[in-house]
């Protein structure tokens, strides 16, 4: 079935991807900002885990040491007690959370390419119309996005039943082992879950990606009519570019047939090809093109010559290799030289000048 006018069945213009990014319309996947943030986080935390687990020990060994020691709990205590907590806090989770929000960052720049637009931010009346909301639930969008959902927790539900299923074991163990080792065995334990949920997010995120990538570009295609709307906005309506541009030409022509006459020769190929020369030597080493055609433009500018007294001179080969290699206001090339060389002396010589423009003396 052909499609109707109205159908957006266009890619999108580099102009219109222009003018939505200026809009704040940019495409960019929320799953791969979340993955990268995750991973982040996650090395983060195997990088700092000797810091973070020294000094949760030494405020743990500093609180036992604080509730012995004192046999009522008064404000001072609560205090320092407080202190500590939130400096281990902070030691602990600061350093993290910088790493996740820097990781969020990034990865949002390099998807949005930089992009900060103000626009988007501006709030949507439309965004809160019900109706609008039940449309978009039931939309394919909004299907993909219920679908990614229920697939995350069952992803998260089955990896930490098979994790539990498989140290299961290991947990009544624990209770022989001494802090520091109890401590490093279950910070294993976490490492290997969070590697089996990151490589799981990894295939999420990739579909979400390319989902995304697919959903932005078919919302940003074009009808037919909005190609060429757009293409009259920016370039000009084609009629009016092509009147313009024959102006442009017919301008040009004019100014070439007024340069005919000034010429020393034209050389032409009898009634096809004509290429008008003139060779002033004090601004030119060589003869340059003021004029060329074809078929009747060639018997304009050879009929111009004429009328003006301009040397016109039959040579086939010669013509069509000038009208070819040169182009207007162009200096001949130096392979011409010798057969021009002997055409201008000719002229020369019924002119009764020089080469240098001297009248030749008579004997």
């Amino acid at each position: 079935m052909a499609a109707s006018a109205g159908d957006k069945t266009e890619e999108a213009t580099p102009k219109k991807r222009e003018d939505e990014r200026k809009e704040g319309n940019i495409f960019q996947s929320k799953e791969i900002v979340i993955l990268v943030t995750m991973l982040a986080t996650f090395f983060g935390f195997k990088l700092l885990y000797p810091t973070i687990m020294s000094s949760a020990q030494q405020f743990m060994s500093k609180a036992f040491v604080l509730a012995g020691e004192q046999e009522t709990f008064d404000v001072y205590s609560s205090r320092e007690i407080f202190i500590s907590s939130c400096i281990c806090v902070i030691i602990c989770c600061g350093p993290l959370l910088a790493i996740a929000m820097g990781a969020a960052i990034l990865a949002t720049i390099a998807q949005t390419k930089g992009l900060f637009n103000m626009k988007s931010l501006r709030p949507k009346f439309s965004r809160m119309n019900p109706l609008n909301g039940i449309k978009n639930l039931f939309s394919l969008k909004g299907i993909i996005e219920l679908l990614k959902s229920i697939v995350k927790i069952v992803i998260l539900f089955y990896v930490i039943y098979t994790f539990i299923k498989d140290n299961i074991m290991v947990f009544p163990k624990m209770m022989y082992m001494s802090i520091p080792e109890a401590a490093e065995k279950t910070g294993s334990m976490l490492f290997s879950l969070f590697e089996t949920v990151a490589i799981a997010f990894a295939f999420l995120a990739g579909f979400d990606f390319f989902y995304q990538r697919w959903e932005y570009n078919k919302n940003l295609r074009m009808t037919k009519q909005e190609v060429k709307e757009e293409y009259k906005n920016t370039e000009g309506d084609p009629q009016i570019k092509s009147q313009r541009k024959q102006r442009q030409q017919q301008m040009a022509r004019q100014r070439m047939m007024q340069a005919v006459p000034s010429a020393d020769v034209v050389i032409r190929n009898p009634e096809h090809v004509a290429v008008a020369l003139k060779y002033d030597r004090e601004k030119n080493r060589a003869p340059v093109v003021v004029a060329k055609g074809l078929d009747e433009l060639a018997l304009r500018i050879v009929k111009v010559a004429e009328e003006n007294g301009v040397k016109c001179i039959e040579n086939k080969l010669l013509a069509r290799a000038l009208y070819a290699q040169t182009e207007l206001l162009d200096e001949i090339p130096t392979e011409f030289y010798q057969a021009l060389a002997e055409i201008m002396a000719v002229i020369y010589k019924e002119k009764g000048i020089t080469p240098d423009g001297k009248p030749v003396k008579k004997v």
